[in-house]
């Protein structure tokens, strides 16, 4: 069941009243909720508030695809283009049985804002194609990449479309998207797509960078709070490439992780968890379940551990009114995106609890990929430090300008992101003008 439309009230529009539980089920709707508040403080021109409410373009592509057995399956793809007045459009592919096309354009939203709000020259886009990898072999996985690739090849490119790896989609899947692409142009282009291998025009230091700038974003939080990272006690709700990457990274600067979780279950030791050694346990067991040098826990207990930082680093939607009140954390870094509701965020606001939103805690992800598509069109790349060492100048300054934007308008941190994201987003639509 759709929402009702927006319905004008004084300047621009905005719900007649907040209905929590469409919200807490509709991704895009949830990300509007925010969105709609900074329009407000704003002061948005109405033409403009609807621009900005609406996807540029938005792509539903049937796949038939051969299975090994010889059988023909046909899987649905969506691309969503949601703005790219600021550059070309960037956003990742997932693979998963539960994408649809209010996620996509929910997500597609976030990038947007992601982008403007680190202050790189991309808009916001995001792809997916309804299937369960789990299943599929390698070549199966190879025919639904490069037939999804060939199906929204008119709107892929270095200066108009851009993707990235995204749910169970890595490094091999974007290979086989830039082949794809590449031999329909008749030439090699690297740089439409990112999160590719380092040899063949990847970026040194891309597959830590979210891991990375959470890091940096929570440690500048706890200096905010008069805490340093070095001793906080630190709780990780998912154990991909981003929790697992914080994790580490976090544990190197001193921090004591005490909690940890994947799909398989969680594990918690007050004492703190040897992060190295979780890792070769994963590795070679592919999942959490069994480490022995910890307390086994519900992934739902995690949430609510006592600790002073949580990051949520796995799906949408897992920090909701019904756990909100029990979360004992003085810090959220969001490493997922869309990890908390929009009920939940007026919960944690009275809590005092510091919330690190999603589109400036992992926007070290598409910062790092920026950089990639910058080296791959000049052709020179760029030292681990170097890339490194820029990451933590640009995601620094953001944090920087949101904790003055939270200072300037009385909002929590997400709604002052919201505002400086929408505000350059909107900046750029009235420097070009209105084409018809």
């Amino acid at each position: 069941m759709s929402e009702p439309a927006i319905q004008p009230q004084g300047h621009i529009g905005i719900r007649p009243d907040k209905d929590t539980f469409l919200a807490e089920e509709n991704p895009f709707e949830a990300m509007m909720e925010r969105f709609d508040h900074a329009a407000q403080l704003l002061n948005l021109d109405p033409g403009l508030y609807k621009v900005l409410r609406n996807p540029e373009k938005q792509i539903i592509v049937s796949l038939p695809v051969l299975r090994d057995s010889g059988e023909l399956d046909v899987y649905t793809g969506f691309r969503v283009l949601y703005n790219t007045s600021r550059g070309p459009a960037k956003g990742g592919i997932r693979f998963d049985l539960n994408v649809t096309l209010e996620e996509v354009k929910a997500l597609a939203a976030w990038m947007t804002w992601k982008c403007a709000l680190v202050n790189i020259p991309f808009g916001g886009s995001k792809g997916g194609v309804v299937c369960d990898p789990t299943t599929m072999s390698m070549a199966e996985l190879e025919r639904v990449t490069r037939r999804y690739t060939a199906s929204i090849i008119e709107v892929l490119g270095p200066d108009s479309d851009v993707p990235a790896p995204d749910v169970n989609t890595n490094e091999r899947v974007m290979a086989w998207i830039m082949d794809t692409y590449s031999m329909h142009h008749r030439h090699t282009v690297t740089a439409v797509v990112t999160g590719k291998p380092v040899e063949m025009g990847g970026s040194l230091g891309r597959r830590e960078a979210t891991g990375r700038g959470c890091m940096f974003v929570t440690r500048e939080a706890l200096a905010k709070l008069g805490m340093s990272l070095k001793g906080a006690r630190v709780a990780v709700q998912g154990f991909g490439n981003v929790g697992s990457v914080a994790a580490d990274l976090m544990a190197k600067e001193g921090a004591v992780i005490v909690a940890v979780s994947d799909k398989s279950g969680a594990v918690h030791n007050p004492q703190g968890l040897d992060i190295p050694e979780m890792l070769k346990w994963v590795k070679e067991h592919r999942q959490l379940a069994g480490y022995p040098k910890g307390e086994q826990m519900s992934k739902d207990a995690l949430l609510t551990v006592e600790c002073d930082v949580l990051v949520p680093a796995a799906t949408e939607n897992v920090i909701t009114r019904k756990n909100a009140p029990q979360i004992k954390a003085k810090i959220i870094c969001e490493g997922a995106n869309g990890p908390t509701t929009a009920a939940a965020d007026e919960i944690l606001e009275k809590k005092g609890i510091f919330v690190i939103p999603d589109i400036l805690a992992n926007a070290g992800g598409v910062t790092v990929s920026y950089f990639e598509w910058v080296q791959d069109r000049g052709g020179y790349f760029w030292d681990e430090d170097t890339v490194n060492r820029r990451l933590e100048s640009i995601m620094v300054r953001a944090f920087n300008e949101v904790a003055v934007t939270t200072e300037k308008y009385k909002v929590n941190t997400r709604i002052a992101s919201y505002i400086v994201a929408v505000d350059r987003v909107a900046a750029m639509h009235r420097l070009r003008g209105m084409y018809a």
